[in-house]
């Protein structure tokens, strides 16, 4: 173990000049078997996956924002171009994703397609030129082209889970189509599950004063493709769906242009007079400027860096095609999912696991559990992507007077109450909210694994006070300042209501709140005094400062036991129960950072990642496991570099960062984005007076260069190669 203090020259010359990084493409010779075998493209708020299939290019679109009556994230549809003799089924074919340009190029037969999504309004261009002229067949394939049944194992990819209506249905598209035109609009009912909901949780007066971005929402689409002629309609299957096929021809093509224009109903449409010249120019601007943020490169002396750098990258790929959307990059999917009848083998008997539509996914569709949400933006400081970052944080920010309103209405008291399982309109999944006799709490949720978890938002609100000092951007502290004191408030007035309502005294003698019941992660239920939630009351009050309504004196200590003789962190200081498999007795580790490198405490800290029973036994890369994380900010390199190893393998399907569902959906991104933190840390920590640590757990024998943020609005480059560490 070694770790090494520098205070370090910012923006000076690097061996990689400032603004010269530029990242590989990544370059497929042959065809692809289905959509699990896609690659991903998009830019603003859209997401594409592209393949070429039998010789026909194939492509999924997507919105962030696409939710129906049901909140199922729905798909915009899928694009098939066919073109007569075949081009890309020769010896020459190519499947290239430009990083540096955001595109995707298919080439073959003499024909070059380039497809790209502009960056400043949520619009497609498919460029399509020929060497020679050729018939071509397009065709807009959509599976709600009538209405289709939700059945009850289905519903997972909406917000009724198993509380499944008996005529849950989804609702069909308006589809019409002219020559070189199509537009196909859903248009939501009125009545939608958030009123279930409302009628579920007991909110039935607040119904009016709550925000509700489901009813009568209109998602629309339009296609303009000059020079192709509608033909008509024809039915077909994809995977396991039927859908209906909008077919168009263009005789003799030799260039086109075809543009598809999304709306998902929030008012962010396409930029006027925008071209495909000026997109295809602008667009490729910007992501060479996203690139020139942060990076991380190898000079491939080791191939198990260069694929770990590498997957790094295509993750924060995948989350940079999502910069401008109003709702945050699904952890379970994202943008990016693909049929699911692709996701897992099939059964025993050969049945398809997921025998369901393009728009399925585990987990819901606008349902945010934040435990995992938090994993894909948390890299984002480090990478300088504080745009990407807003995105999630204005989504709470919108649901802010949701959870004051809910904390009044149930308790009387201040303060915001954001669950675990948030829905999109800021209340708990109504499935996972639980069944509630007379006399319970009707604002907690009746479920073993989220009853009074109600410390993650605090992480959100972590997240943007760090977002102001990262970026040297007050704006984040003017804009979220008040959504982290009101989640503070709750702590605070709610504790010593519940202190009350259990007969005690509000207080305890030494004047501090009493956490019961409280929930440390899904893990340690009923819970006394969770570390988890102290440490995450003492990161966000210190963050605060005097602005804080929850005065530091006023907040207990995080509790320690002691194993084999040695301190450790405890998960509480009592529990009823262990319901899950987090590790909540390190996240004062991560993501509070109140013990480690650099930091008071770093051997207890390491004493309970070695020693505590549940966290050795948990130990795991799958999904949203964070042990990466806390072992490279525990200095643990050899670990670290183990963890980090098999959280950056590649994924089961051809795109290598598209990972296994692990506990939710693929591609899993919750798993890419803590294998990005877990990187981030092995290359650089700070400690809390703002002194970089520069390759705190990185192993010497592995030669790197980076670029990463820091506080104070800091960019720190640094090098190790053969062992020597280089600052620049």
């Amino acid at each position: 173990m070694r770790h090494l203090l520098f205070t370090l020259a910012l923006l000076l010359p690097c061996i990689l000049a400032a603004g010269d990084y530029t990242p590989r493409d990544l370059v497929w010779t042959t065809q692809s078997k289905n959509s699990s075998e896609s690659m991903p493209c998009g830019g603003h708020d859209i997401g594409m996956n592209v393949w070429v299939e039998g010789g026909d290019l194939l492509f999924y679109v997507s919105q962030s924002g696409w939710f129906d009556e049901n909140n199922t994230l729905l798909k915009a549809g899928r694009w098939r171009l066919r073109l007569d003799g075949n081009p890309f089924g020769g010896s020459d074919f190519k499947q290239r994703l430009c990083l540096d340009e955001g595109a995707v190029y298919v080439s073959g037969g003499g024909v070059i397609v380039r497809l790209w999504a502009d960056v400043s309004s949520p619009l497609v261009f498919v460029d399509v030129t020929s060497r020679k002229a050729v018939d071509g067949t397009l065709c807009y394939e959509n599976w709600r082209h009538r209405k289709r049944p939700v059945s009850k194992a289905e519903c997972q990819q909406c917000s009724y889970k198993w509380l499944v209506p008996k005529d849950c249905v989804t609702y069909p598209d308006s589809i019409t189509a002219g020559n070189g035109s199509l537009t196909f609009i859903h248009r939501n009912r009125n009545i939608t599950v958030f009123d279930f909901t409302i009628a579920y949780e007991q909110l039935e007066t607040l119904r009016d004063s709550l925000y509700n971005p489901l009813g009568g929402r209109v998602l629309t689409g339009t296609m303009s493709a000059p020079g192709f002629h509608f033909e008509g309609c024809e039915e077909g299957v994809y995977a396991s769906t039927d859908h209906r096929a909008w077919r168009f021809r263009h005789p003799r093509l030799r260039h086109a242009t075809i543009a598809i224009t999304l709306d998902n109903g929030e008012g962010n449409v396409s930029t006027p007079g925008c071209n495909a010249r000026t997109s295809r120019k602008e667009s490729a601007r910007w992501w060479h400027s996203f690139w020139q943020r942060s990076w991380i490169t190898t000079d491939d002396s080791n191939a198990e860096v260069s694929r770990m750098l590498r997957n790094y990258e295509l993750t924060r790929f995948m989350l940079g095609c999502n910069a401008h959307g109003q709702w945050p990059t699904k952890f379970n999917g994202g943008l990016f999912t693909f049929d699911p009848v692709y996701v897992a083998p099939p059964g025993d008997d050969g049945a398809p696991s997921n025998p369901f539509t393009p728009d399925y996914r585990k987990w819901g569709g606008g349902t945010m559990t934040a435990q995992n949400q938090r994993l894909v933006y948390w890299p984002l400081l480090k990478s300088g992507d504080y745009d990407l970052l807003d995105v999630q944080l204005a989504t709470y920010l919108r649901l802010l007077p949701t959870a004051i309103s809910r904390t009044r209405h149930y308790w009387g008291h201040g303060g915001a109450s954001f669950t675990e399982q948030l829905e999109n309109y800021g209340l708990p999944n109504p499935a996972e909210y639980g069944k509630h006799p007379e006399e319970s709490d009707p604002g907690v949720e009746r479920n073993a694994w989220l009853e009074y978890e109600w410390d993650t938002a605090l992480e959100f609100c972590l997240m943007a006070l760090q977002a102001a000092s990262y970026a040297t951007d007050s704006t984040f502290i003017h804009r979220y300042g008040t959504m982290a004191d009101e989640c503070l408030r709750f702590f605070d007035e709610h504790y010593q209501y519940q202190a009350r309502q259990l007969g005690a005294k509000p207080l305890d003698e030494k004047g501090r709140l009493v956490i019961y019941p409280g929930s440390g992660c899904e893990t340690y239920k009923m819970a006394y005094n969770p570390s988890s939630t102290i440490a995450a009351l003492q990161a966000v009050t210190a963050w605060r400062g005097k602005e804080s309504p929850l005065p530091p004196e006023r907040i207990p200590d995080i509790p320690l036991r002691v194993i084999d003789g040695d301190t450790c962190i405890a998960p509480a200081t009592a529990w009823a129960r262990v319901q899950n498999t987090e590790t909540p007795q390190l996240y004062p580790v991560f993501p509070w950072r109140i013990y480690g490198m650099g930091r008071e405490g770093l051997q207890t800290a390491r004493n309970t990642y070695r020693k505590d029973p549940h966290a050795v036994e948990m130990r795991s890369t799958k999904g949203w496991k964070q042990d990466n994380i806390w072992a490279a900010c525990l200095g643990l390199t050899e670990e670290a570099a183990r963890l980090n190893n098999e959280k950056l393998s590649d994924g089961p399907y051809r795109f290598p960062a598209f990972w296994d569902p692990g506990f939710d959906w693929a591609p899993d991104l919750n798993r890419g984005g803590a294998a990005m933190v877990g990187l981030q840390e092995m290359l650089l920590q700070e400690t809390p007076e703002g002194e970089p640590i520069l390759f705190p757990a990185w192993p010497k024998e592995w030669n790197v260069r980076f670029r990463l943020h820091a506080t104070g609005g800091r960019v720190i480059e640094g090098e190790m190669h053969d062992g020597k560490v280089f600052q620049h």
